[in-house]
C-alpha cells in the first residue's frame, strides 16, 4: 500500500474512493513490462500521488447508483484515472500550462524531465485502455465493453479533452465569452467527468434511460467542478490546492470567476448541484452520488 493511500480519510465518499483506488493502480503498474527504470519511475510518481480520486468515485458511484456491485467498475475507475494523471502531466509541460507543482509535489516534468514526462503520459493513456479492455478483469458483455471504450476514446481524444485544452490555448491573452469558456471546459475538464459517470452505468448494465441520466449527471457535475476550480484558485493558496494558486490569472486566461465573479459563481455551483440532486433522484439508489454532491459542495463552502 503506498503512502498516499495510507493517508487517505475513509469517513467521506472520495477517501473510500482513494482507499479502494490506490492497490488498483499498484496492481496496473506492476503488469507493466517496462525495461526503463527511469519511465516506471515517472509513470509511479505521478499515478500514485495524493488525488481527489472524483473521476473514479463517480464510476464506482454510477454502479452502486444502479443497485449492482461497485467492483464492476473497477477496470473503468483504473482507466479514466490513468486517461486524467496523463493529462495532467502533459498540461503541466512548459509547453503547455508549465506548472512546477502537481498534487502537492514536483510535476513530473520537473523531477524526471521533459521528454521522460511526455513518455510517462504516453504510457498512461495506452495503459488506459489496456485496464479497460484486459480479460484478466472480470468479463464484460462484448456490446458493454465495445461502448466503454468507445465512451472513454471519445471523451479523452479530438472530440473531448484534447480538443479542450488546444481551445484552452487558443483562448489565452484574449476575453473570452461565457459560451467559449463553457464550451472549451465542457471538453477539456467535463468530458472525462462525464465519460465517469457514463463508463460506471455501463458497467453497471444501465438501461438507456438510466444511461441518459448519468450522462447528464457527469456533464452537469463537470460543469460544477470547473467553475468551482475557478473560484479556488483565487481564494485558496498553493498549499491548500497542491498546485499554483492564481496560475489562470498570471497566464492571462478568462475564467468564470473573471467573467461572474465569485459570489455569482458559488450561486452557479449551487444551482448546478441541484440539478445533478434532481437527476439522481430518477436512479433506484441515488445516495453514492448524493454523497459525492454533498463532498464536493464542501470544497467552496
Amino acid at each position: 500500500m503506498t503512502a498516499a493511500t495510507q493517508r487517505v480519510n475513509n469517513t467521506d465518499p472520495l477517501g473510500r474512493a482513494q482507499a479502494r483506488l490506490g492497490p488498483l493502480l499498484e496492481d496496473a503498474i506492476e503488469r507493466l513490462d517496462h525495461r526503463s527504470q527511469p519511465l516506471g519511475d515517472a509513470i509511479r510518481h505521478s499515478l500514485l500521488a495524493p488525488s481527489k480520486a472524483v473521476r473514479p468515485a463517480l464510476v464506482w458511484a454510477s454502479c452502486e447508483a444502479l443497485a449492482t456491485d461497485p467492483a464492476l467498475g473497477d477496470r473503468a475507475a483504473v482507466a479514466v484515472e490513468c486517461i486524467h494523471t496523463y493529462s495532467l502531466i502533459h498540461d503541466d509541460l512548459p509547453a503547455m500550462d508549465d506548472d512546477a507543482l502537481r498534487r502537492g509535489q514536483p510535476s513530473c516534468h520537473v523531477v524526471f524531465g521533459e521528454a521522460e514526462a511526455i513518455l510517462a503520459g504516453d504510457a498512461l493513456q495506452a495503459l488506459a485502455f489496456e485496464a479497460l479492455a484486459d480479460p484478466a478483469w472480470p468479463l464484460m458483455p462484448q456490446g458493454q465493453l465495445a461502448a466503454s471504450v468507445t465512451a472513454l476514446a471519445r471523451a479523452a481524444g479530438g472530440a473531448g479533452m484534447v480538443d479542450g485544452q488546444s481551445l484552452d490555448l487558443l483562448a489565452e491573452n484574449h476575453a473570452a465569452e461565457l459560451s467559449e469558456l463553457e464550451l472549451v471546459h465542457s471538453r477539456k475538464t467535463g468530458a472525462l467527468i462525464r465519460a465517469s459517470c457514463e463508463l460506471g452505468g455501463l458497467s453497471a448494465g444501465a438501461d438507456p434511460m438510466q444511461l441518459d441520466s448519468l450522462i447528464q449527471i457527469g456533464q452537469t457535475l463537470g460543469f460544477a467542478f470547473q467553475v468551482q476550480d475557478d473560484v479556488l484558485d483565487v481564494t485558496q493558496s498553493t498549499t491548500a490546492l497542491g498546485k499554483p494558486a492564481g496560475s489562470d490569472t498570471q497566464q492571462n486566461k478568462s475564467t468564470f470567476v473573471t467573467l461572474l465573479g465569485v459570489e455569482q459563481c458559488h450561486d452557479l455551483v449551487q444551482d448546478l448541484f441541484a440539478g445533478v440532486r434532481d437527476l439522481a433522484s430518477s436512479l433506484p439508489n441515488p445516495q453514492p452520488i448524493l454523497a459525492i454532491v454533498d463532498r464536493l459542495a464542501q470544497r467552496s463552502a
